[in-house]
């Protein structure tokens, strides 16, 4: 390598270039540069090597009988280097990168990711969570799912399910609840940064004004599930997130009121760049997936009013 380092890359660059393209001005136009620059780079390059490379004429630049020779193998180096630069750009598309909130991917995504894997044997996930906004344009990630307004700037944005809340609480301490105004008598488990409060629910349950008792503060909603399904305290949660303990009957919603927040979860990709058919494939399963899961919650809190009537 220490003879390679002698020569400055760019003039190998316009050497290989007038040579395959056969003119100054080609190889100018191909590099970005002046056919000015592309000569001088040329001569500097035959001046470090200490050999001819070309010989001017009037029909242009001719290449010498060692120009040939060191030409092809030059041609051939830098077919070598633009594979390896594409390979490092090319993605592979049987591996598909979500971004999701953390409680997200515990408390619904992992549940159901066989049926995925069932669905499409022949994409990998790789599941990123975190609760940091990613930056969709420099990071690999080809499928986010966010909470909020769906206004992010510089991102596309796809409305899946409109987020909705509702009280849960474990079955022992929902007993004795029959109007809404009973659950002012339970104490409440509270996640330190939800984006709304009991306010929101209290407005739709014709309970403006009142006030929860506040037994336990998490900063983390789901710890605050699991505060709940230990029947620490009811929980103002939503769809994503207690569906699944309400349907297999760790948690109840002990009324069928359930209030909207005004945000929403939301596909998100970076308009930049081409979406994949893996991404498609699961956007489409994710959608089926809340269909199917709203289904069953509907079904099993009316099941449970039913019985208590």
């Amino acid at each position: 390598m220490k003879e390679l380092n002698a020569i400055h890359l760019n003039g190998l660059r316009a050497v290989e270039a007038a040579g395959r393209l056969g003119s100054l001005a080609s190889a100018a136009e191909e590099l970005g540069v002046t056919a000015g620059a592309v000569s001088q780079q040329i001569a500097k390059t035959e001046a470090q090597l200490g050999r001819r490379l070309f010989e001017r004429t009037a029909r242009g630049l001719v290449a010498t009988d060692f120009g040939r020779l060191f030409l092809a193998r030059l041609s051939n180096a830098f077919g070598e280097l633009a594979d390896a630069v594409a390979s490092a750009r090319r993605r592979d598309e049987s591996v598909l990168t979500i971004s999701v909130a953390p409680v997200f991917a515990a408390r619904w995504l992992v549940y159901r990711l066989n049926r995925f894997a069932e669905r499409h044997p022949d994409i990998r996930l790789r599941i990123d969570a975190t609760t940091t906004l990613v930056n969709l344009d420099t990071s690999d990630v080809d499928v986010g799912i966010r909470v909020g307004t769906g206004d992010w700037p510089g991102v596309h944005a796809e409305l899946l399910l409109e987020q909705e809340i509702f009280p849960v609480c474990s079955p022992s301490m929902a007993a004795d609840l029959r109007v809404p105004a009973d659950i002012l008598k339970l104490p409440a488990v509270i996640d330190g940064h939800s984006m709304f409060t009991w306010e929101v629910w209290f407005k739709e349950a014709g309970l403006s004004g009142s006030e929860m008792t506040v037994r336990h503060t998490f900063n983390e909603a789901s710890l605050v599930l699991d505060a709940a399904i230990a029947g620490q305290g009811v929980m103002l949660a939503w769809q994503t997130l207690a569906g699944f303990a309400v349907t297999e009957g760790s948690l109840v919603a002990p009324f069928g009121i359930r209030a909207k927040t005004g945000f929403g979860h939301y596909f998100v990709r970076t308009p930049s760049r081409r979406e994949s058919k893996a991404a498609v494939a699961f956007k489409r399963w994710v959608r089926d997936e809340v269909e199917e899961g709203m289904r069953l919650l509907d079904a099993k809190v009316a099941s449970y009013l039913g019985n208590r009537a």
